[in-house]
């Protein structure tokens, strides 16, 4: 029987008790973890979140461990239903809460910049800054005097000097135009160069030799099969592989040939899709050991721990009634089923 882990603390009360519930399920079937995956199709890895509260199942899992544990599937699902209903919201609170941090962060954020923002435009009328001149008086600029503000050249008088005119200093209007038109003009050359270039390659032509060298690769009179989602092998590509992390197991495999062995249950487990077939013991006892053989190919083997069953990893096999499964009890009985 497996030891479970305690689930999360955080756990909505349903779904704690769905997946408590699931886990009973498995303590009742007397299956290891890996036994049910195999039956059911879904990974390992993905029975341990579930009945370790770390995901919730789907519905389709719910329901092929149901079949798998004789367990009606109407009451499993209508919990399945509660669970499903306060799992999402609790995602629901988690998003709101994240959501609540990030705007308080922005909104910090956004008054450190509004407080930087204030001290700059501040420090622009200090010592660094730029004043506006006076519009009158001793300090008005050259040119003011005697009419208002001017915008050309004026010359002072009643000062008892004859000043030169005074111009102010800006950009020279021409400047930014004439850099902007000499990149578009570099761009536009760029351009034509390379259309030029594309233009002669083109027009360059092809002798025969070219012609030949360009015709496309003879199509491949063998064509590997499109395997369904999820498999990853088949025929000699899954000897020595394991079924489940390959794909091949769940609704994809059959049980083809069967015997008892003391108190344990050995199977040719076979898979058509993958073309393979692997042996499976059940209730055994830690150190029995199960084997799958096919002709004259290598044997593939595997040994019992606490779960009390075990898998061999795959052989190719064109049919399932081609493989044999032998198990050596720990007591010293072995058996095979009939090849």
């Amino acid at each position: 029987m497996p030891r479970w882990r305690a689930l999360p603390e955080e756990l909505d009360p349903q779904v704690r008790e769905f997946a408590s519930q699931l886990r009973r399920l498995v303590d009742r079937s007397g299956l290891s973890i890996a036994a049910v995956a195999d039956r059911t199709g879904y990974s390992k890895t993905s029975w341990e979140r579930y009945l370790g509260g770390r995901l919730l199942a789907p519905k389709g899992a719910v329901v092929a461990l149901a079949e798998v544990t004789g367990t009606n599937p109407t009451h499993l699902t209508t919990m399945w239903e509660l669970a499903e209903r306060a799992w999402s919201r609790s995602e629901m609170r988690h998003d709101m809460t994240m959501e609540a941090i990030r705007i308080s962060q922005a909104r910090a954020a956004l008054g450190e910049f509004g407080a930087a923002g204030a001290g700059a435009r501040n420090g622009r009328g200090g010592a660094g800054g730029r004043t506006a001149p006076p519009r009158s008086g001793a300090g008005a600029p050259v040119g003011a005097a005697g009419g208002g503000a001017g915008h050309g050249p004026v010359a002072a008088q009643g000062h008892g000097v004859q000043d030169r005119p005074v111009r102010r200093r800006e950009p020279a209007p021409g400047k930014p135009k004439r850099k902007s038109t000499m990149f578009l003009a570099g761009l536009v050359g760029a351009l034509l160069v390379i259309a030029a270039a594309v233009l002669l390659t083109d027009l360059g032509g092809k002798g025969e030799d070219d012609k030949v060298a360009e015709k496309p690769a003879a199509t491949p009179t063998t064509i590997a099969p499109t395997l369904p989602a999820g498999v990853k092998c088949t025929g000699d590509d899954c000897t020595g592989k394991d079924p489940e992390a390959m794909g091949c197991g769940g609704t994809l495999a059959t049980t083809t040939a069967k015997a008892t062995v003391g108190t344990a249950l050995v199977e040719v487990r076979y898979s058509k899709t993958c073309g393979a077939a692997w042996a499976r013991i059940t209730q055994a006892t830690p150190g029995d050991t199960v084997q799958i053989t096919s002709g004259g190919s290598g044997a593939q083997n595997g040994t019992v721990n606490a779960d009390k069953d075990a898998y061999t990893p795959m052989t190719a096999v064109a049919e399932g009634t081609d493989a044999k499964a032998c198990a050596t009890l720990t007591t010293g009985v072995k058996g095979c089923t009939a090849e």
